[in-house]
Parts: structure tokens; sequence; C-alpha cells
């Protein structure tokens, strides 16, 4: 459904501005962007891994010690992430 919202809202963009991109006046941005979404993409895809292992390991009531690891993993790739997001602005 956010999807679907997502697309139906850029359609009315496109279709207000007379553009067939997102921030078509900004090129720079568009760069900007482009560049911090090779960062933080895999950063975010190990953390959502990370979450998981977190979540198998509480449903499986196992208190190992790689669950600290994964809990750090998580931690760093949040500051990865908010570093990102600092440097592109």
């Amino acid at each position: 459904m956010i999807y679907e919202e997502y697309e139906l809202s850029k359609q009315w963009l496109f279709k207000l501005s007379g553009h067939n991109e997102l921030m078509a006046d900004y090129p720079v941005e568009q760069l900007s962007i482009a560049m911090r979404e090779r960062i933080v993409l895999p950063l975010v895809t190990i953390q959502q891994y990370a979450l998981t292992k977190i979540r198998e390991l509480d449903e499986q009531l196992v208190q190992a010690p790689v669950k600290e690891v994964y809990e750090k993993l998580v931690m760093r790739c949040s500051f990865g992430i908010i570093n990102a997001g600092r440097n592109s602005a």
C-alpha cells in the first residue's frame, strides 16, 4: 500500500511540475542522493540481517555470545547511516 501511494504521489508530482523525474531541477542534489544511497543501502541491508538474527535468537530463547556481536553491528550500521545522511546535507 505504501509503495502504491508513493507511485501515485510521483505521478501527480510529475503532472504538476511538468517533469518526468524527481528533483529534475536539482541535478547536483540528485547526484548527492545517488551517492548516499550507494553507501546507505548496504548498511541498511546488513543492519536488517543482524536484526533478523537477533530476533531469531530471542525467539529460540538462546543466550549466545554472537547475539552481542549482532547488537553491536546494528548500532554501528546506525552510525554509518546517520553519518551518510549528515555528510550529504
